[in-house]
């Protein structure tokens, strides 16, 4: 049986979704905080860019120094040297990285305008190609998405100051928002008298 309270209830959302026991104003709490942070980081995305690349530079010493040990561990294993190599990329990698963080996002800007501008071509050809229900959406997508590609790319090296941590701003706030969104209508959920 459903307890009914003013803060929190177990919820089945449209959809079926199903909600547990969730206090509706944490959720708001974190959508308001999301949407700040986000709204911050699209105002001084280098800071965000930066933040981000010290975040992944030390992902990757961590798990360079796992792969690593791993590998001293298992050195009757067969795979010890790819397990080995593995290790000291990664370190490689993240010392490099956590010393030039702003090469290193320039580095993943670039990756990402090419993954962009291959993602949009290959979007285009396949609509073009198949001509499939509402393919316009599609054809759209791919040409928004080419053009946000070449756009980054024209840009660089200067975008890479500014993508990622713009990208990670409006990440931000759309989850900002679904979570406030969510939390209202929990709220509102909550407030509802329970069936019998």
């Amino acid at each position: 049986m459903l307890q009914s309270s003013e803060t929190e209830r177990s919820v089945v959302m449209s959809g079926g979704l199903v909600l547990g026991r969730v206090p509706w104003g944490w959720l708001l709490g974190v959508g308001l905080a999301l949407i700040v942070l986000g709204s911050l980081a699209l105002v001084v995305p280098l800071v965000f860019t930066l933040t981000t690349v010290t975040f992944v530079s030390l992902m990757l010493i961590l798990g360079g120094g796992a792969h690593t040990a791993g590998a001293f561990w298992t050195r009757d294993w067969t795979s010890f040297f790819t397990h080995l190599l593995i290790g000291l990329l990664y370190l490689v990698v993240g010392f490099v990285s956590l010393e030039e963080p702003l090469q290193f996002a320039a580095g993943l800007t670039l990756m990402l305008a090419a993954f962009l501008i291959v993602g949009g071509l290959y979007r285009i050809i396949l609509t073009l190609r198949f001509r499939f229900d509402h393919w316009g959406w599609m054809l759209a997508n791919g040409v928004i998405t080419l053009v946000l590609g070449i756009m980054i790319w024209r840009q660089w090296p200067f975008s890479g100051t500014w993508v990622i941590g713009t990208f990670i701003g409006i990440e931000m706030l759309f989850s900002g928002w679904t979570w406030v969104i969510l939390g209202l209508a929990l709220r509102r959920r909550a407030h509802r008298p329970l069936a019998s």
